[in-house]
């Protein structure tokens, strides 16, 4: 298991079951772990998700699919806790979603 701060200071973990999902789901991601956890950590801005998730999204001028966004989807359990739901490139962050933080 890997954790990683959020901009809000809270503990944000990936377990080894997610990663292997994630991967599965969006192999283009294997080796892009380093910037999955620097996504949440660093993000470029913060979105509302569906049912009280969130959407760290920050720009890579080199992925394995060119010019990319990076979007994690993750929860924060109070302030104690979060974790990771899954991760993807995107051509550009959703514009109908609420900004809730911003570089």
């Amino acid at each position: 298991m890997i954790i990683v701060q959020s901009v809000n200071s809270i503990p944000i973990r990936l377990t080894l079951e997610r990663w292997d999902h994630i991967i599965r789901r969006h192999p283009e991601i294997e080796n892009q772990k380093d910037k999955v956890l620097e996504t949440i950590s660093h993000p470029d801005l913060i979105q509302e998700g569906d049912l009280s998730d969130l959407l760290a999204v920050k720009y890579y001028r080199h992925t394995p699919l060119t010019t990319k966004y990076l979007v994690v989807v993750y929860k924060e359990i109070e302030k104690k806790e979060g974790f990771i739901i899954t991760a993807y490139f995107t051509r550009f962050p959703s514009k109908g979603r609420k900004i809730k933080w911003k570089q």
